[in-house]
């Protein structure tokens, strides 16, 4: 590292090879430094996608976390951790940071396998605080002076996970660090009770003002003894607790400094290094603005909280090819619903532009409830709903519901009441990884007594699975996949599907390829491919997991005697293994059997058309699985073929 003054000038952050060079800088070098972090991340993200405005608002706490800590030695855990450009940028990955999101390249999460400085993975919000006080307690059992960090933001904490974890820390009384970046913010707006808490700030100046002239008449009066004088403090220091956030955390027994500006690196690092001589846990608020330094995430935090490639210089990406996307459609379907049915309840946890509820929430506000990061909240309350005869849609992210099984088991499914869960970003949604892909729901909801799952074909076909979701007297779930769809027509009056009943597509003679969802169209044109080449293949749509068409499956089984299934799910347990309980059940055993699917390990992060071919399940892979079973008529059955990370 060049000293301080031969590094001025000459691009800081090319030079920084490790955080610990960060602390080597002078103050006004932090804000160079600052500035280059910004301009580096606006640069990358222009080109790759990614999670922009969170970044932005965080380049200098996290100039000031590496300024005061040692992340060799102590623990920075970033809550949801789209949010850690800057950190990587700071850790020795810049030269790797044109691959953000990238197969192959680094994560846009923090990934432990990617780097030493990543503490813990991180993807889903609200965990931040419990794995840093459980490090906290192993560094206390290993005898280490090592601190735990936890960044969250004040959207995270409207979580329960979060209080639950703040609720253990003060009672263990450790030397935890909670940094609150507060932006009002998580995806959408705030929203709730916590939020408008949170939103009470007063200036550090001010409070330390208000309090000292206090005091100060206080010591005037003459005759106050001591031990009144002590108490008149305390009820000062309630007093101005009772206007900032730090009556909520004090009662926790965690002591509270701030709020603080967040982009006053100064300021910033002065709270860290008070925080770090603290005995006990500690919590820093932080108020930081999203999008800072790059005007369009200014004026537009939520359009730019998560964007594809776009024009840095107007802030315009592409629009999709003219294309409507299935989170689209499922908003406007939402809408036409609502308009003829009362009862219809929307419901989102914090994603109400992600699931395409705006256009529901801007004409029935009064039937709309975005409940915050509380996807557990979220379906119970949907469940309260219900019972009182409405119709409620939660709608969610298929990895988030992950978060809310057991409501969905013990709070709906279990008392049978019809609450409609549209799964958004079903399968594997590209760049954002592991974390984030849908890729078991097929698996974890189909085992649920009285569930009804169901995927569509395509765009259409959705709007026709909501309305029967939703008419459906009992717990219903419709998966759909992140993008736009294959640009069908949309039907203008939707209709109700009949429960459990597929459909053939194509006819055939040769093998049977049975695809749900998005892998529909993969199997129809590998149909269309492989009569090319003189093998007739009949597809059929199954249209639903559960009930399972197993009269007309079998039907057409049994007349082809090889049969292939596909599906965008882990193969543990989801849609292939149906079919294949469907046949058991009834004694057949086909010549051939494959599965299609996602094998037993977590798929990476990378572009959607890549993945799938990774997975061996787009039309590629089906053509060569009907072509090696035609290949091999001996009649041996193959229990499954995936082909994720060995292609």
């Amino acid at each position: 590292m060049k000293s301080k003054k031969e590094a001025k000038g000459k691009g800081l952050l090319s030079q920084i090879e490790s955080p610990c060079q960060v602390r080597l800088l002078s103050q006004e070098q932090l804000l160079e430094l600052a500035q280059e972090i910004r301009e580096r991340i606006i640069e990358v993200v222009s080109k790759n996608g990614g999670h922009l405005a969170p970044n932005l608002g965080v380049v200098e706490l996290s100039i000031a976390l590496h300024y005061v800590f040692d992340a060799a030695h102590d623990r920075i855990i970033w809550d949801v951790g789209h949010q850690a450009y800057a950190h990587k940028l700071l850790t020795g990955r810049q030269s790797q940071f044109d691959t953000l999101r990238q197969f192959g390249g680094i994560s846009g999460f923090p990934k432990r396998n990617e780097s030493r400085y990543d503490a813990f993975n991180t993807g889903h919000s609200g965990t931040s605080i419990s794995a840093a006080l459980g490090m906290t307690v192993a560094q206390n059992l290993k005898h280490s002076n090592a601190r735990a960090i936890a960044v969250i933001g004040d959207g995270s904490m409207t979580g329960g996970m979060a209080f639950e974890a703040m609720n253990h820390a003060g009672d263990l009384a450790k030397n935890l660090i909670i940094v609150l970046n507060d932006n009002e913010m998580s995806i959408s707006p705030n929203v709730g009770a916590l939020s408008s808490y949170l939103s009470r700030k007063l200036s550090g100046k001010t409070l330390m003002y208000v309090k000292r002239e206090t005091e100060n008449f206080l010591k005037s009066m003459h005759g106050v003894g001591s031990n009144l004088l002590q108490v008149l403090r305390r009820s000062v220091d309630s007093l101005i607790s009772f206007f900032t956030p730090g009556m909520l955390f004090q009662a926790l027994e965690i002591h509270y400094i701030g709020p603080i500006n967040g982009h006053r690196i100064d300021k910033v690092i002065d709270a860290l290094q008070t925080a770090r001589e603290v005995d006990g846990p500690v919590l820093i608020h932080v108020l930081t603005r999203k999008g800072l330094g790059y005007e369009p995430a200014e004026k537009d935090p939520t359009s730019f909280h998560g964007v594809g490639p776009f024009d840095p210089s107007t802030g315009k990406g592409s629009n999709g090819g003219g294309r409507i996307s299935y989170t689209k459609v499922f908003g406007m379907a939402m809408k036409k619903l609502a308009d003829a049915d009362p009862k219809i309840v929307g419901i989102t946890a914090a994603m109400l532009q992600g699931t395409g509820l705006d256009c529901f929430a801007e004409k029935y506000p009064d039937r709309f409830f975005d409940v915050g990061i509380a996807e557990q909240h979220a379906v119970t309350f949907a469940a309260g709903l219900a019972a009182e005869g409405f119709k409620p849609v939660v709608a969610v992210y298929s990895t988030f519901l992950q978060r809310a099984y057991d409501q969905v088991l013990h709070d709906v499914c279990l008392q049978n009441l019809p609450v409609t869960f549209a799964m958004d970003r079903g399968g594997v949604v590209g760049e954002d990884g592991p974390t984030h892909h849908g890729l078991f729901d097929m698996s974890f909801l189909r085992c649920i007594p009285n569930m009804v799952l169901m995927a569509p074909k395509d765009e259409n076909e959705l709007q026709h699975m909501l309305k029967t979701a939703i008419d459906h007297n009992g717990p219903a779930a419709v998966r759909y996949p992140r993008g736009n769809g294959i640009g069908v027509k949309l039907d203008q009056e939707l209709q109700v599907l009949p429960i459990g009943k597929g459909e053939v597509v194509r006819e055939g003679k040769d093998v049977l390829i049975v695809a749900i969802g998005s892998t529909v169209q993969s199997a129809i044109e590998a149909s269309e491919k492989l009569e090319q080449d003189g093998i007739s293949a009949a597809v059929i749509n199954a249209r639903f997991v559960k009930p399972l068409d197993s009269e007309l499956i079998l039907s057409w089984g049994r007349k082809t005697g090889m049969v292939i299934t596909v599906e965008e799910n882990a193969l543990q347990g989801g849609f292939g293994s149906a079919v294949l309980e469907a046949f058991q059940e009834e004694g057949f055993v086909p010549k051939s059997f494959i599965r299609l699917g996602v094998t037993d390990e977590f798929v990476p992060h990378g572009e959607q058309a890549l993945l799938r071919n990774l997975c061996g399940i787009d039309s590629e892979a089906i053509e060569k699985a009907a072509q090696r079973m035609i290949e091999s008529r001996h009649g041996k059955v193959l229990h499954a073929i995936g082909q994720t990370g060995r292609r």
